[in-house]
């Protein structure tokens, strides 16, 4: 499928990229957008760095639960993240159906774990369309995924150093603990353990029971393949199987996107880089 006003390169399941050269959206009404989406297995994903302050163009963007959440926020850095995410959702909405940013509205789904409907994974709400969406933001960092399918999981975290104690914690399984602990110490242990912890929170964010009802050391994310790979989660009912694959966003960031494992992950993923300063 080809978007609107920028050139968006594509992750094809084996990991290949390709430039995809695009169209405009209003050739199509959203539903259309969104059948050819479901039929090709596709997603999207958006990232952008987000500003120390709060951009009033964002917050305009919001709900009503978005704008109270986003004054209750003690650090201006953080609410302005969040802002930016928010907002930038919308507008990758509006890029990818064609509809006005403002129209879109998110809300939750039901939570998987105790059925309670105020802190469910995302849901995109209006348009009532048969999308999955997710975000992350990390560091002065926004990224939305949107995919074919009923769950889509999205989480990026900032390179940095990483404690030590957390290589020998209760979030790596056993494999994963070998695999890292046989790295040398430095930035690619690091890198690494960036790669496994994303690897998990988009499988746990795709589920949407969150890393407190996941048995972390349980969930297996086989660091040493490059992927895309499968990932078993065992939670909540019956295991479910999730396509896993990391996404090369920045130099900055490690970043998975987790998909349900079958048809809707069978498509590429195309990505969307920024387009402003």
């Amino acid at each position: 499928m080809t978007l609107p006003r920028d050139r968006s390169r594509a992750h094809t399941p084996g990991g290949a990229e390709e430039q995809l050269r695009t169209t405009t959206a209003a050739d199509a009404d959203p539903a259309t957008a969104v059948d050819r989406i479901i039929a090709r297995g596709e997603a999207h994903v958006w990232w952008w760095r987000c500003p120390e302050r709060v951009d009033p163009a964002d917050l305009a963007l919001l709900g009503t639960d978005e704008f109270r959440r986003a004054l209750g926020m003690l650090a201006e850095r953080d609410a302005a993240e969040f802002v930016r995410t928010r907002a930038g959702a919308r507008r990758a909405l509006g890029e990818l159906l064609g509809i006005p940013p403002a129209t879109a509205r998110l809300g939750h789904r039901r939570c998987p774990g105790c059925g309670a409907d105020d802190h469910g994974p995302p849901l995109l709400v209006r348009p009532a369309l048969p999308l999955a969406i997710s975000l992350s933001r990390t560091a002065g960092w926004g990224v939305f995924a949107v995919g074919a399918g009923l769950a889509i999981g999205v989480d990026a975290e900032a390179l940095r150093p990483v404690r030590e104690t957390l290589f020998a914690g209760s979030v790596l399984t056993a494999a994963e603990r070998r695999r890292l602990d046989a790295m040398t110490p430095g930035p690619d242990r690091h890198a690494a353990f960036h790669r496994v912890w994303t690897r998990k929170e988009a499988v746990v964010k795709a589920v949407g029971v969150g890393l407190v009802g996941t048995e972390l050391d349980q969930l297996e994310t086989h660091p040493d393949r490059d992927g895309p790979l499968r990932v078993t989660h065992h939670g909540v009912g019956r295991p479910t199987e999730w396509t896993v694959q990391d996404l090369r966003l920045s130099d900055h960031l490690a970043v998975a996107l987790a998909r349900a494992a079958g048809p809707a992950a069978r498509g590429p993923v195309h990505l969307h880089p920024p387009t402003g300063p």
